[in-house]
């Protein structure tokens, strides 16, 4: 029996008109779908928070610790060349000791300190990276094979059994950048990246001053030894003329008693110093990285021949240490999530699509008729969250402000740290000549009081003053010199070394480079 079916022209009629509903349908999802990524695009412009404005600095006119006119009185100043304006890179090189140089060159290779900074700049370049990603859409894939049987209890359907559902759905999300949520997130990451690397410069800087003012430490224990060693020399040729005053009846024992036991009271003392030379030793060792067990500097007497170091003006010490670099990155970092913080205000556009195969068969699965898709905007919008975005706001606002503190109070302890130093090397300098004055004077009271003595007009209670009197002033010339070498160091580090703030990796640096940045040798 064959059936047929005949529609009439009302049927007809209502067919057309809901494929002409359903096609107008289809047109205004694909209009509105259109219309949202128009909206995303010329959104996309739009970047809500502050924008950054590098806060002020006072700075000085000039340092007042050592002038021009001071130079006369200064070991080792005078006017700068133009040529000697500025720091070089290796700027130890300026002191002229070929060991010192080979000491500061293992620094940027095997110092642990350094490698640690490099490493945290490496991941901060990573994590602006990360937030870039967030410019484009997350596209995924989840093909799923699923068996499953139903029982004939509990289903519905006709003929209960097993079934297999094959699908290899793709799905595509994307968030538009309208408020510039993701750019603010970028350029806070980037200029953490720029902090990082300015630190490490600061971690570099600082590695190579702690070699250079312990180097000179230890050459001071060393100028100390060679003082003491011929002290105790001569302490022993005194102690023999009292045995032999003392033999001779000319003197008692008495003498012959104290001339020992300032001769055993000094070697005592050179023996000590050991001590302290061993331990700036192996300071060295674990600032160029190799184990103090294995690593060894000979003894050679402290070579006090300050240079002339370039200071500049105040001015140029903003942009010439790494540590106010640093914090000047952090504070357009803390801006920069202020408009994070600020995006959280507007509407997030999530653009989604889906689109992929599912069939119940195996050879039907990569059929066209096994084709899905879905498509379409969505928009979300915070209407009440009991004031969290407006105390996230205030937060990242406070954290600004402690970041501009942070700096200005940085730039304060860098010109502290400069007019320390300057004072330094230019006090020291007139003391150092003082001190000299005073070892003369030491050394002729030494010898009156011995030919005293040898004449025996004078006990040798006074040949002993004398002789003490001599090596505490001797002691405290080496201390001197030891204070103006280590304070020469210490404002080449105030100053910031050889660095200035052109270093610091551009935005597209920090995104390009494949290793952290190199000291530099200019």
């Amino acid at each position: 029996m064959k059936c047929v079916t005949q529609l009439t022209p009302t049927a007809i009629q209502l067919a057309g008109n809901r494929n002409n509903k359903i096609r107008m349908i289809q047109k205004f999802h694909s209009r509105v779908f259109t219309t949202s990524i128009a909206a995303a695009l010329l959104c996309a412009g739009c970047t809500v928070g502050p924008k950054y404005q590098k806060p002020t600095a006072q700075a000085p006119a000039a340092y007042k610790e050592l002038t021009p006119a001071d130079f006369s009185k200064t070991d080792g100043w005078k006017v700068a060349q133009p040529s000697d304006n500025v720091l070089h890179g290796k700027w130890w090189e300026m002191f002229n000791d070929p060991k010192l140089n080979a000491l500061e060159d293992k620094v940027n290779i095997s110092n642990q300190n350094v490698q640690s900074a490099m490493a945290n700049y490496m991941a901060a370049r990573a994590l602006v990276k990360e937030a870039r990603s967030q410019y484009f859409p997350t596209v995924t894939v989840g093909p799923s094979i699923v068996k499953s049987r139903q029982g004939a209890a509990a289903s519905l359907a006709i003929t209960p059994g097993t079934s297999t559902f094959y699908s290899l759905p793709f799905d595509a999300t994307w968030v538009p950048d309208l408020w510039g949520r993701v750019r603010n997130q970028v350029r806070a990451n980037t200029a953490s990246a720029q902090a990082s690397a300015a630190d490490l410069e600061n971690a570099r800087l600082t590695a190579q001053a702690e070699v250079a003012v312990d180097y000179y430490e230890l050459r001071g224990q060393d100028d100390l030894k060679q003082l003491l060693d011929s002290t105790v020399i001569a302490y022993q040729e005194s102690l023999d003329l009292t045995k032999v005053l003392y033999e001779t009846g000319i003197d008692s024992d008495e003498a012959v008693a104290q001339a020992e036991t300032q001769l055993e009271t000094t070697q005592a003392a050179d023996t000590n110093l050991g001590i302290l030379r061993s331990q700036f030793e192996h300071a060295i060792a674990m600032l160029v990285g190799e184990p103090a067990s294995t690593f060894s500097i000979p003894a050679e007497p402290l070579q006090s021949n300050p240079p002339a170091i370039p200071f500049g003006v105040p001015s140029q010490l903003l942009e010439r240490r790494p540590d106010i670099a640093a914090n000047e990155r952090l504070m357009e970092q803390a801006n920069a999530q202020i408009g994070v913080a600020y995006a959280a205000y507007y509407p997030a556009l999530t653009l989604s699509a889906s689109l992929g195969l599912e069939s119940r068969s195996f050879t039907s699965w990569f059929t066209w008729p096994s084709r899905f898709f879905s498509a379409g905007p969505s928009l979300s919008e915070t209407i009440y969250d009991g004031g969290l975005r407006r105390a996230t706001v205030m937060q990242f606002r406070a954290q600004y402000d402690e970041t501009v503190a942070n700096y200005r109070q940085t730039v304060l302890t860098a010109f502290q740290q400069v007019e320390d130093n300057l004072a330094s090397l230019r006090i020291l300098s007139v003391e150092i000549q003082q001190q000299d004055t005073a070892v003369a004077s030491a050394e002729r009271n030494l010898k009156i009081a011995t030919d005293r003595y040898k004449l025996g007009i004078d006990p040798y209670l006074n040949v002993i003053t004398a002789q003490t009197t001599l090596l505490s002033n001797r002691q405290t010339d080496v201390d001197l010199r030891i204070q103006q070498m280590t304070a020469s160091v210490q404002l080449v580090e105030a100053l910031g070394g050889g660095w200035d703030a052109s270093q610091i990796p551009t935005p597209h640096q920090v995104l390009s480079q494949d290793s952290a940045p190199q000291p530099s040798n200019k």
